[in-house]
């Protein structure tokens, strides 16, 4: 599984540009983008939500508006996800001027792992997981906190 992880203080999301569609705003927290391959197993899930939920990238009342390291995490700051779908994290680009996305799950593979995914954050964040609409054509708006974005492979797992 990949994931790109922005810090945010709101995102949301717009489904097959209907205005009616838009939903799942949320305030101060994560926008996890993720991809997800035929090789990606519960393990990823499991580890990649835990290192998502617990990753320290927000300031607490310390280090607000110095040079500091970011000391506490979305779970502490009582925060939300937003996760979206995202089959082109596994784009190659090793030939051509066309990506290639063989890497990237069908819909009959990544959908099961994408809802345990959702579950999973859900268990670890302790609250609900907003998300986008698996396959269909989204608008994402943000605004980037920082900006902080990570990117997560938990193929390799530095």
């Amino acid at each position: 599984m990949r994931a790109v992880i922005q810090r945010v203080f709101q995102a949301g999301v717009l489904i097959d540009n209907n205005p009616d569609s838009y939903r799942d705003e949320i305030k101060k927290g994560l926008l996890v983008f993720v991809g997800i391959e035929d090789a990606d197993t519960i393990d990823d899930i499991k580890w990649l939500s835990n290192k998502i939920v617990n990753l320290r990238i927000f300031d607490d009342e310390n280090n607000a508006d110095s040079y500091r390291q970011p000391n506490i995490s979305v779970k502490d700051i009582d925060g939300d996800i937003l996760a979206v779908s995202q089959f082109t994290l596994h784009a190659s680009t090793k030939k051509g001027k066309r990506p290639s996305y063989i890497k990237a799950s069908k819909a009959e593979v990544a959908i099961p792992l994408y809802e345990k995914f959702i579950v999973q954050l859900a268990n670890d964040l302790g609250k609900i997981i907003h998300t986008g609409e698996f396959g269909a054509a989204m608008k994402v708006h943000l605004i980037n906190d920082g900006p902080v974005t990570i990117w997560i492979d938990t193929k390799n797992r530095e």
